[in-house]
């Protein structure tokens, strides 16, 4: 049945809020015993309550995806079945005017982070000998491109092509790396943007002519994180309105 994750231990980065946090709700929700992971401890507690609250179970931990070290502590106790690789930050300055610290912080967070946990993930299921899922959150921009967001595409088309990679290679230990690529979701941080004239313009251009919800990416989570996916492999699941079949 899709959604039943009774019995599984999950893993979701980047989980203090925003889609993090929705994801981590959404898995306890449907049964998982969630690990909710980012820089600080502290600014996850109020999610774990609100989990733990409603009934289910979770626990936070402090992790830096960009820092072996921290990576390697998430993952040294038992393997968990499915992990989240959601952590990432973005730049909106242009190209042409991009600061090399600036690069660095996206691709170290977006793709190296994603893979320093995927990696870590995928020894500790191997060595369990049960499989897994990972599921990497990407972007329609790792597909089609916007401007001012040149290192936040590149990381997450990268992260795509990442996704397929490991797939290929871990299909045989039963471990599936699938990717979801999310269009525009709205959240408390760009309701100001969507409210404003070239926002909506922006929506009009959506062929939904609307913004997504959180809501809306939980069937492909669950999808991809239950048994219900279990032939699905190398997919990238666009969840997006119908963004990316607009006209040019």
């Amino acid at each position: 049945m899709i959604g039943d994750l009774s019995g599984k231990t999950a893993l979701v980065t980047g989980a203090s809020g925003g889609l993090g946090a929705h994801f981590a709700q959404t898995l306890a929700k449907a049964g998982a015993s969630v690990t909710l992971a980012a820089r600080r401890r502290d600014a996850l507690e109020e999610q774990v309550d609100e989990i733990i609250g409603s009934g289910g179970r979770a626990n936070a931990a402090a992790l830096d995806v960009t820092d072996p070290t921290s990576v390697a502590a998430v993952f040294s106790n038992d393997p968990f079945d499915i992990v989240v690789n959601n952590a990432g930050v973005q730049t909106t300055t242009p190209a042409i005017a991009l600061e090399t610290v600036e690069w660095d912080k996206v691709l170290d967070t977006n793709l190296k982070g994603a893979f320093l946990v995927a990696q870590a993930a995928a020894k500790a299921m191997k060595e369990a000998e049960r499989g897994g899922s990972i599921v990497n959150i990407a972007s329609i921009l790792g597909i089609r491109v916007a401007g001012a967001l040149m290192p936040y595409a590149v990381s997450k088309a990268g992260l795509i092509q990442m996704t397929r990679s490991m797939a290929l290679e871990w299909a045989r230990y039963a471990i599936r790396v699938n990717a979801i690529c999310p269009g525009y979701i709205e959240t408390p941080l760009n309701a100001d943007f969507f409210g404003s004239e070239p926002g909506q313009a922006l929506i009009r251009r959506i062929p939904q002519r609307r913004l997504g919800q959180e809501s809306d990416l939980d069937g492909a989570l669950l999808l991809l994180a239950s048994d219900a996916g279990r032939y699905m492999t190398g997919s990238d699941i666009v969840v997006d309105g119908g963004h990316l079949v607009s006209s040019l």
